[in-house]
């Protein structure tokens, strides 16, 4: 396996960390959005575990979601669910809040906390692909791991 680059070497670190033997993968191609995950791992969209950033309207919070690759996100039931309307976060506030650029954000290690959904249709699937730091890193993860990793609470977040 060749050297990983830094941003992906620190979510292989954190999983590490956790000790459940998951291990990152960077490939050649662009895994920056979810067909292209998909493509490169060999997966339905649907097994890709997106992670979207937004901000909290009123407390400037990071909120992440991680939502299935195939659905679109209903961002009134995001606020809805948080207690606060949310917004698209700028590549600035990502990269602020999380460490990692649009593109490669991991559903943990984030350097600001956020507040964590995860889509309930995910919770369906055996296992799922995750973003590892880097535009062409992911890994590989239950979605019951994704729950326990990140403290997410499992909420219906699909447009639809």
């Amino acid at each position: 396996m060749t050297d990983l680059s830094p941003s992906a070497r620190r979510v292989q670190d954190l999983l590490d960390q956790i000790g459940l033997g998951h291990r990152v993968v960077e490939h050649e191609g662009s895994t920056r959005t979810s067909e292209d995950a998909a493509n490169a791992v060999g997966c339905s969209v649907a097994e890709i575990a997106k992670s979207l950033i937004f901000r909290g309207k009123e407390s400037g919070r990071p909120v992440l979601v991680v939502a299935s690759g195939a659905n679109r996100v209903d961002e009134k039931a995001v606020g809805r669910l948080i207690g606060e309307k949310i917004e698209r976060a700028d590549p600035d506030f990502v990269r602020d809040s999380t460490g990692f650029a649009i593109g490669g954000v991991p559903p943990i290690g984030h350097a600001v906390p956020p507040l964590v959904l995860i889509d309930a249709d995910l919770m369906a699937l055996e296992t799922i692909w995750a973003a590892a730091g880097t535009p062409n890193a992911v890994f590989q993860l239950t979605p019951a791991q994704l729950v326990s990793m990140t403290g997410g609470r499992v909420e219906v977040v699909r447009k639809g």
